[in-house]
């Protein structure tokens, strides 16, 4: 008889469990009773903004070490197309890299916190500055924990992985010593990395240790990345991050999705093909909430795959379509990305959103387009149109319609700040799927939610955390000055600029996630593009749109992964399913990319 495993043994995943929780009640809490203090009992809570920027650093690395104990942190791997036998041995040779780099990282994060206790700054409160980042160290620690556990179910296996753990013992790191890498040895060991990238070990690690790499052929201390990768806990605008994410996350969860498809079906699904443009249109709803396409393929292609069949649509069509749908609407508000990047290029956020209207439009109308004419060539059912059901689904699903409204007229009314907006959305949605609905409970369900919604953000933002590390470098040897100086000496047409632009964008999208992209990409091209004078805003939507192709684009675009994993489909049929839809898609963004009146002329209309 099967026996539960002991209580000893699930004490650390419960813990992590715990904090996970506590941070994002904490960070959820605190800007609530800042808006409340302000408007009603004469002033704000002294200290609550800086503690909940330093929660988002705690938040990033518990919800990295909860992303790798299941397994969840981003990686590309090509190891499904290599024999049976040997992936398992790529496994294991790229968790000991990994490994590797993470030991590194937790040597770099201890001498960081050293350099803290030392300096004994305080954030609020009376709490010292080491002890929000005392969390980079115990993350690297617990990642490095569930790399050796998951490389291999054998122990040998585990071994060799765990042997890693040696290399900053080797390289003299951990007594302090620097320039140990000769500049000889960096091409070698950045092939090393790129190759075990490529077999699947997790992204932040290749990120984290070429910014390592590059430090240390430099003679830098390495606690430089981490120290780069505290800067997330000075940003006022970044913990909407994982707010966003939780907000958009419950509603997932919940019965939001059903009630959506059901309203949109009552709409549109009268007209030829509208169960395609239905579904199009809830899934651009949801990703802007979540924050990620991923979330929305996994938890609402079971959902619409089956409608979409059953109303007669080919397979093929129907999973191109949830495939591409997942990430189209990422321009529109409240995007993370279009935050992130704002930030990051110094824009107002409300102009990017409002320049990323049409776009968003445009990109919606297009898939949702081709989905319905495929669906009409194919005979699909249409569902007649009943005034009295319309009716019905609006009142029913009124909840999900007023957030928008909620979220906008709290930021654009200066009501909120963006993470006051962020926190407001996630009580909103816990009251409506917990109180109004009952679709979750608060007892079983939240809890699960919290760290649910942890793990993704960890998973992303950890990311975000070592690609500072990597931008600082790239500043610091001024990389964007030469290269402004190369395009300059052999690209002379503004149009010329954009195409080159349009296909380095797309293959960065292929290769890397959307936050780390904005993070080490935006500070080389902002400059260039103003050298050809293109408004920032236009280069920002092109940027963005460009990298929702990315998702698509074969071989390693993210979206085609999950979309295989979601619906146990070969790749080759990922590919073939949302091959159309990629060229539609194309155009669409050249489109955007070459009519900057779509994207400035609403800009223009608000600044007024």
């Amino acid at each position: 008889m099967p026996t539960s495993p002991s209580p000893f043994r699930r004490l650390p995943e419960l813990t992590e469990n715990v904090l996970a929780i506590t941070v994002l009640g904490v960070m959820t809490t605190l800007p609530l009773a800042e808006i409340v203090g302000r408007r009603w009992l004469g002033g704000g809570i002294p200290g609550s903004a800086p503690l909940v920027q330093h929660m988002t650093l705690w938040a990033t690395f518990l919800g990295g070490a909860l992303a790798a104990r299941s397994d969840r942190l981003l990686a590309l791997s090509l190891t499904r197309f290599l024999p049976d036998r040997w992936r398992d041995r790529a496994l294991v040779l790229t968790s000991f890299c990994a490994t590797a780099i993470t030991s590194l990282l937790f040597v770099a994060s201890v001498e960081l916190v050293q350099l803290d206790r030392e300096y004994g700054d305080i954030v609020a409160w009376e709490i010292p500055l080491w002890a929000f980042s005392m969390v980079m160290p115990l993350g690297f620690a617990a990642i490095t924990g569930s790399l050796i556990w998951k490389a291999s179910t054998s122990w040998r296996g585990r071994t060799v992985a765990a042997l890693g753990v040696l290399v900053p013992i080797v390289l003299g790191l951990a007594r302090g010593d620097v320039g140990l890498v000769g500049p000889g040895l960096v091409l070698p060991v950045a092939v090393v990395i790129l190759v075990a990238t490529a077999l699947g070990m997790p992204i932040f690690t290749a990120i984290g240790g070429m910014a390592m790499l590059l430090f240390w052929a430099d003679g830098t201390p390495i606690s430089a990345v981490p120290g780069e990768a505290y800067r997330l806990s000075t940003s006022a605008a970044l913990p909407a991050i994982p707010l966003f994410t939780l907000g958009g996350y419950l509603l997932a969860e919940g019965g939001s999705s059903r009630r959506l498809v059901r309203l949109f079906t009552a709409l549109v699904g009268w007209l030829p093909g509208g169960v395609a443009i239905a579904s199009t249109v809830v899934l651009a709803f949801f990703t802007p909430l979540t924050g990620a396409s991923g979330i929305t393929i996994l938890s609402m292609g079971g959902l619409l795959l089956p409608v979409l069949v059953k109303a007669r649509y080919p397979e093929n069509t129907s999973i191109g379509l949830v495939t591409v749908s997942g990430s189209i609407g990422l321009l529109l508000p409240p995007s993370l990305p279009v935050i992130l990047y704002a930030f990051y290029a110094e824009l107002m956020i409300e102009e990017l959103f409002i320049g990323g209207i049409l776009p968003g439009l445009i990109l919606i109308a297009v898939v949702a387009g081709w989905g319905a004419f495929r669906g009409v060539s194919s005979g699909s059912e249409r569902t007649p149109f009943n005034r009295r059901e319309a009716r019905s689904a609006i009142w029913e699903a009124k909840w999900e319609l007023l957030l928008p409204v909620v979220l906008l007229g709290g930021l654009f009314g200066g009501f909120t700040t963006l993470v006051e907006a962020a926190a407001l959305i996630v009580v909103y949605t816990i009251v409506v799927e917990c109180f109004v609905f009952g679709d979750l409970s608060v007892r079983r369900d939240l809890p699960r939610v919290f760290v649910e919604s942890a793990t993704l953000v960890g998973g992303f933002m950890i990311i975000l955390g070592v690609a500072l590390g990597l931008t600082s470098y790239f500043i610091l040897a001024q990389v964007p000055m030469h290269l402004l100086s190369w395009v300059q000496l052999h690209i002379e047409s503004p149009i010329l600029f954009l195409l080159a632009l349009n296909v380095l964008l797309i293959i960065v999208g292929a290769l890397m996630d959307i936050y780390s992209a904005i993070l080490v990409i935006v500070p080389l091209i902002v400059p260039m593009a103003a050298v050809y004078g293109i408004d920032p805003v236009h280069l920002g939507i092109v940027f963005l749109a460009n990298m929702e192709l990315g998702y698509l684009m074969p071989p390693m675009g993210e979206n085609l992964f999950l979309s295989a994993y979601r619906f146990d489909q070969p790749l080759t049929r990922i590919y073939r399913s949302t091959l159309p839809y990629v060229v539609i898609l194309l155009v669409a963004v050249l489109l955007i990319t070459y009519v900057p009146a779509l994207t400035l002329w609403p800009v223009e209309w608000w600044r007024g």
